[in-house]
């Protein structure tokens, strides 16, 4: 029987009773072809115009056979690396000088390759027909990684221990989002001198873009600390409704409720937080909540004239010292209220009516 080569590192496989007296060189030899394919390295010089065609010779050390290998040589124009074909790892650095794209494959096959630009490092692989970027190169190094495409988390979480955000190259703290389809969209922190308080912007492609804290169910943004408020929009309920009966005035879904349908009688208010919330339920000890009802008043007038927090009656304090006795005909009555909570289920609650005509 005699020997044979392997597959892909084409060491000799030596049959039994073959290789008398030569059985230790061909064993050194295979030894130094697995040194090749775990820890060596070379340098290969391209042709300018050609690149390099590698060899893995049967049975003996060659160039294709080192895991490492640094492209080296100037190139005038696009050039191809052949490799043979093979299932082994390799580690590959362009070198070269000269910006035109390197490629390197099996022979005519596509292969994985270099831009013009690009003078970095690549792991390949072969499957057994061409060569294909692992892509581990993607994150470049352990003190200055890089991205070269969007990170998936698949569903998990990203956790920055240490840090509130992601920073730009120019040293500023930088939080980046991107909505499918349209341009990315970047709100940045950027650093304050000594003295000055720090600014979160906008800064992305797009223009005129709302940023919105959304917190999980009912819960809230919370400011620790002072607030300064340049312009607030509150958001307003428009309903073609009468007043009458009692009215559920939701805190949660609005800041406004206008009615613009004349009133049809006198009415009752209750505030809540929404019809599966209530208002004790979304508010602490020490809170208070302001919101305002617009009542539409044609030739017969109708006005508030009781006030419940969470289906319970609560006398308000009203603006004025006494409480409205009637509406004002053909004209806006608006109603502000007040709603301080001051232990469990317990408010005081300040109201005013005024009249807009």
């Amino acid at each position: 029987m005699a020997n044979s080569t392997s597959s892909f590192l084409k060491l000799t496989v030596q049959a039994t009773g073959e290789n008398s007296g030569t059985w230790g060189t061909i064993t050194n030899t295979n030894l130094l072809i697995l040194e090749q394919a775990s820890a060596g390295y070379e340098a290969v010089t391209l042709n300018a115009t050609t690149g390099a065609t590698l060899v893995a010779t049967n049975g003996a050390v060659s160039n294709a056979k080192n895991i490492a290998l640094e492209l080296t040589g100037t190139i005038t124009g696009a050039v191809d690396v052949i490799v043979p074909v093979t299932e082994k790892y390799y580690i590959i650095k362009n070198s070269t000088s000269g910006a035109h794209a390197v490629t390197v494959k099996v022979s005519g096959q596509t292969g994985v390759t270099w831009a013009a630009a690009d003078k970095g490092t690549k792991v390949l692989y072969g499957n057994g027909t061409d060569m294909v970027n692992s892509n581990l190169e993607k994150l470049s190094s352990d003190y200055a990684p890089q991205l070269s495409a969007n990170l998936d988390a698949n569903g998990q979480n990203i956790l920055i221990d240490g840090a509130n955000f992601i920073g730009d190259e120019n040293g500023n703290e930088q939080i980046i989002f991107a909505t499918t389809g349209s341009a990315v969209n970047e709100f940045s922190v950027t650093n304050a001198a000594a003295g000055n308080a720090p600014a979160l912007a906008a800064t992305g492609g797009d223009t005129n873009i709302d940023m919105t804290l959304t917190p999980k169910g009912i819960g809230r943004v919370v400011l620790n600390g002072g607030g300064k408020i340049q312009q607030l929009a509150e958001k307003v309920t428009t309903s073609a409704t009468a007043a009458t009966g009692t009215i559920n005035y939701d805190v949660i879904t609005q800041a406004v409720l206008n009615y613009t349908t004349d009133a049809a009688a006198n009415f009752t208010v209750n505030l809540r937080g929404d019809g599966s919330n209530s208002l004790n339920s979304i508010m602490d000890t020490g809170e208070s909540i302001t919101v305002a009802f617009i009542v539409k008043n044609g030739a017969s007038p109708y006005y508030n004239n009781a006030f419940q927090i969470d289906g319970s009656s609560v006398t308000p304090e009203w603006q004025g010292g006494s409480a409205p006795s009637a509406g004002n005909a053909n004209s806006l009555d608006v109603y502000t209220y007040t709603a301080i909570k001051t232990g469990d289920a317990t408010f005081t609650a300040l109201a005013a009516q005024t009249q807009f005509a």
